[in-house]
């Protein structure tokens, strides 16, 4: 693909059995505000974002990652993107048209090479949001999401293949080579990032808080709430943004960050770091150390909703 079609990140659609529990999570101690519900269907804004969602929660017998939505910039886009991916061999889910969940707008949906659900969509009607203000410690909006994948060169190769993303940076280490790959469809060091795993499954998603102080303080109400931290508070090295990462009620990991690296993309090279010095995991040395029981947290349970993909 040359031209660049994908805008930004919109929303992240989580399944889960225990829907009341999950919900208490996300509109109370992490800080979102549920705009609208129907019948075991939440959907959850952040107050500085004008996407009408950033999470969408559903009540389901099983968890899963129902799909990660993407934003074009406009209509004639979303139609390119659509007949690229199926002159490309891409399995789509459904044609272009009109979008009924809020804010409407007009996408499609289909599988990567994973076997996910990724929906593009373009005028999507703006939800009226407003500045977060000094000390208020709850998410301006989604920042980027991580997935895990079993191959991770031929997920990043696909993403870059059909969807136009670019490679920013890459951790690895001399004894397990490439282990993630920071990826971007803007000057944001990335909006999505893929991770080496066992299984396909989410790794994490991340939401952009207003500044440190208003980070710090809305880490520090999810520990006092008694919710399980994974790993910092800490600053990484690729992005250079600050890091605290938690489980929700299922399992999921979740992060608060803020300072997301903003990139000169006509003078950017991707960096690979080697993420078994310290440094490079955590600048400032805060958090707890990077090890195999805190990468595994992040594995998440295998991802049923994803089928097994032909290779592409």
């Amino acid at each position: 693909m040359d031209a660049r079609l994908l805008t930004h990140l919109r929303h992240v659609d989580l399944a889960v059995p225990d829907y009341d529990k999950q919900l208490d999570f996300y509109a109370g101690v992490w800080g979102l505000t549920q705009v609208a519900e129907d019948s075991g269907i939440s959907f959850l804004a952040a107050e500085g974002s004008p996407e009408q969602y950033v999470v969408r929660l559903r009540k389901a017998e099983e968890k899963r990652l129902d799909l990660v939505s993407y934003g074009a910039g406009s209509t004639e886009d979303v139609d390119t993107l659509a007949e690229q991916l199926l002159v490309g061999g891409v399995q789509l889910i459904s044609q272009p048209g009109k979008i009924d969940t809020p804010g409407g707008g007009y996408g499609f949906r289909f599988f990567d090479v994973d076997g996910r659900t990724i929906e593009v969509a373009a005028d999507v009607e703006a939800r009226q949001h407003r500045r977060i203000e000094e000390k208020e410690a709850i998410p301006v909006r989604l920042s980027h999401v991580v997935l895990n994948s079993p191959d991770l060169n031929r997920t990043r190769e696909w993403y870059e293949t059909h969807l136009g993303f670019r490679l920013s940076d890459t951790l690895g280490t001399p004894h397990m080579g490439e282990v993630m790959h920071f990826m971007r469809i803007s000057n944001q060091h990335h909006s999505m990032a893929i991770a080496k795993g066992p299984h396909t499954s989410l790794h994490h998603v991340s939401f952009e808080m207003r500044g440190l102080d208003e980070y710090m303080r809305g880490s520090g109400r999810v520990i006092r709430a008694g919710f399980k931290k994974v790993w910092g508070p800490g600053r990484h090295m690729a992005g250079d943004n600050t890091f605290t990462y938690f489980l929700d009620p299922h399992g999921n990991t979740v992060e608060y960050t803020t300072e997301l690296e903003l990139l000169d993309e006509d003078t950017w090279h991707p960096h690979v770091y080697d993420f078994s010095q310290p440094e490079v995991t955590d600048q400032w040395g805060t958090a707890n150390p990077m090890n195999e029981l805190v990468a595994k947290e992040s594995f998440n349970d295998v991802d049923r909703g994803c089928f097994v993909a032909p290779p592409v």
